[in-house]
């Protein structure tokens, strides 16, 4: 199963929480939280999670109880030691109403291809679903996100060169960066081409950014 086909099956999903009058943009949003979980499973990066509020005690718990524990566990991240839980959970919240659609959620996330996933890149697959979101004239959201596609073509026609600096005023989620940092590392043998020093610069400093949405 590639990156396409499991964003279709996490698209397919936003159809059972219709009933829970959750939009297009919430729905995304409501599968971030749920997918950073998974993926740090998956990544085997779940230390940073506190015990107890992980992938695996998630799929434990079901009907009310899940959706009491799963309400407990986004407050518990937003307030979390970790900085990097902090930014993705602070102010968390679920739209979520009937704890039957958010355990078929998670059941369906769980039994996914993520091996394939993982290698052709987990974070095109949450690309992937920002386009979809971005294609469904419902959701409004076209208006800022750029497909993969044209972004490929404007980095080969820029053609940055290694030791330049490349910045997005407004970089979302990074695309244009990570698309530039690949099309070097393409040109470099993965910048072992480069000198060391070089190098370090391609991977610690050559590519910057900021977001300019109020609120994310």
């Amino acid at each position: 199963m590639n990156n396409q086909e499991i964003v279709q099956k996490l698209w397919n999903l936003c159809n059972v929480l219709r009933d829970d009058g959750i939009t297009y943009q919430q729905y995304v949003t409501e599968l971030t939280y749920i997918l950073f979980l998974k993926m740090m499973k998956e990544q085997q990066t779940e230390n940073v999670i506190p015990e107890g509020y992980r992938w695996d005690d998630l799929l434990e718990k079901e009907g009310v109880e899940l959706k009491t524990f799963y309400q407990h566990l986004l407050i518990k991240l937003g307030n979390s030691e970790n900085a990097q839980l902090r930014q993705i959970y602070t102010d968390a919240a679920t739209s979520i109403t009937e704890p039957k659609n958010l355990e078929k959620i998670l059941k369906t996330i769980d039994g996914l291809d993520w091996y394939n996933a993982k290698e052709e890149g987990l974070g095109n697959l949450y690309e992937g679903l920002l386009e979809k979101n971005a294609s469904e004239t419902k959701s409004g959201a076209g208006q800022y996100f750029t497909p993969r596609v044209l972004i490929d073509v404007m980095v080969q026609l820029v053609d940055p060169k290694p030791g330049e600096r490349c910045n997005d005023p407004a970089a979302g989620t990074f695309g244009f960066m990570i698309a530039a940092d690949q099309y070097l590392k393409n040109k470099t043998d993965n910048y072992y081409d480069l000198d060391p020093q070089l190098g370090v610069f391609q991977k610690k400093e050559a590519f910057t950014g900021m977001e300019l949405v109020t609120g994310t």
